[in-house]
């Protein structure tokens, strides 16, 4: 099989090939490997690790052989590096951390370990998970596969997670880690065309994920399909004991849970989610989100959120009032940078002012403000109560016999990378206008390719779920999957 098919594989193609003995997982790496060096130029990777992938894919040839094969065997996938991986460097996109080799590994890549995926490498993300394009990295932007038609106009690939989807978008990985605080894996699978879940708070561990916000984060997936996507979320979901807000719950056969018929499903649509400069791509593209799923059997109701409006000043809120927290660790003391001061207090500014790029310190910054003393009350402690009448908006429509709801997933395509956020950051916050809700909630999200905006780029509707019913999202999916016309990358990316 040419290198060029074996790219071109699912993750789900690929896993059933492997077991058939059409190729061996080694042949398979090598072509990723190969893809990675050709597609540099996306920096979608900050670290590669092409020795390390070869070793694993040997070991998964040897298991194969023995027919003592995991569900993930030989399976090339990329790692977020917000993950931290023993013996491999892990950055989190930050100066502060160049250079950090932890010696332990974090819970979710061990599974995915345990079940006998093959490691590529770290990638690339906006620092420290802040971001919604990926363009405030230590290490650079990533650049999106995907071109407006007729434009050679560097495209974002949404962030935070812009590595991850990038390199499944171009076929660098057969899918990836990825990270979710207020819409980091659903964003970049709109913008790219590839699949993104958030899972339930608590569904995937959060020990050696580098926080940002530690009631917000959850790990999932992105994948080429809804099929790939819910095979990885499977090995990451589980219980851990090391992390606390871990829910101890058995991890259904998410895949199994794929051609199940939907009639007789309640999906809720949310007046409030039609927002001023939502471009008419998207408003269309919801509209037939709903009629595929009406016709598959679904029936389709009017629903309100109506604290909506205010999940997004609320999220940049609560969100960088965590991260202020959770970043006071990075001190130059312990690990990472060092910058030499005239005392303590000096080195710990000098290297905090050198390590954290520019978004990092108003994030630091604005949560700092929020938890002062005489500010509590008046920001951080009204946000948690609008983040508390968010949740129950949830827990009513749901109550009220809803199984799931459809919305956009952002509110625009891809944009061209330096075009927002460079005069006015709020202008790049709004980006999570439909995504940073589930966040706030607690609750499973899934966006699933739909369509193409009229400039030639893909689109994403966004599936939220009941609390720990990934399936329903999934089984929802598959039929706009299904439905929807394919949403390929342009082949002149191999050119």
């Amino acid at each position: 099989m040419a290198k060029l098919d074996l790219n071109n594989l699912t993750l789900a193609g690929a896993r059933d090939a492997l077991r058939a003995k059409d190729f061996t997982a080694l042949e398979l790496t090598e072509a990723h490997l190969e893809a990675m060096e050709q597609a540099r130029a996306l920096n979608a990777f900050i670290v590669e690790t092409p020795d390390q992938a070869r070793a694993m894919a040997k070991a998964a040839d040897a298991r194969l052989a023995k027919g003592e094969a995991g569900p993930l065997e030989g399976i090339p996938l990329g790692i977020k590096d917000l993950y931290c991986t023993q013996g491999v460097a892990t950055t989190a996109g930050s100066h502060i951390l160049e250079g950090f080799v932890p010696q332990y590994e974090s819970t979710v890549s061990s599974q995915l370990w345990r079940d006998g995926a093959v490691m590529l490498g770290k990638l690339n993300l906006d620092e420290f998970a802040m971001g919604s394009s990926n363009e405030t990295s230590h290490f650079g932007p990533v650049t999106s596969p995907w071109r407006r038609q007729g434009s050679n106009v560097a495209l974002v690939p949404g962030g935070s997670s812009g590595g991850s989807a990038a390199a499944v978008a171009a076929r660098l990985c057969l899918g990836a880690t990825a990270t979710d605080t207020g819409g980091s894996i659903r964003q970049p699978a709109a913008f790219t065309g590839t699949v993104g879940i958030k899972p339930t708070y608590g569904r995937c561990s959060r020990w050696g994920i580098v926080a940002f916000a530690s009631s917000l984060d959850q790990a999932g997936p992105i994948a080429r399909d809804v099929r790939d996507t819910a095979i990885l979320l499977r090995s990451m979901a589980g219980f851990d004991p090391k992390d606390s807000t871990s829910v101890d719950r058995p991890v259904p056969d998410y895949e199994a849970a794929l051609g199940h018929s939907i009639k007789g499903k309640t999906i809720g649509i949310p007046k409030e989610y039609r927002v001023d400069g939502m471009s008419p791509d998207i408003e269309a593209l919801w509209q037939q989100g709903i009629a595929w799923l009406r016709a598959a059997g679904a029936k389709i109701v009017d629903i309100t959120l109506p604290h909506t409006a205010h999940a997004l000043p609320a999220y940049y809120i609560v969100a960088p009032a965590e991260a202020s927290s959770n970043l006071a660790r990075y001190d130059g003391v312990r690990y990472g940078l060092r910058e030499q001061g005239r005392d303590i207090i000096d080195m710990y500014e000098k290297t905090r002012a050198a390590g954290f790029g520019k978004e990092v310190r108003r994030r630091i910054m604005i949560g700092t403000y929020v938890l002062s003393a005489g500010y509590y009350d008046a920001y951080y402690l009204r946000a948690q109560k609008i983040r508390t009448l968010i949740k129950r908006d949830f827990e009513q429509a749901f109550a009220a016999g809803v199984d799931a709801i459809l919305t956009p997933a952002t509110p625009t395509a891809a944009f061209g990378i330096g075009e927002k956020g460079a005069a006015d950051p709020i202008e790049m916050y709004l980006n999570d206008v439909f995504t940073v809700t589930v966040n706030m909630a607690g609750l499973p999200g899934l966006v699933v390719p739909a369509g193409i905006s009229a400039e030639g780029l893909p689109l994403g509707l966004q599936l939220i779920g009941r609390p720990f019913e990934e399936e329903t999202l999934f089984t929802l999916a598959q039929v706009i999957e299904d439905a929807a016309p394919k949403v390929t990358l342009p082949e002149a990316w191999w050119g």
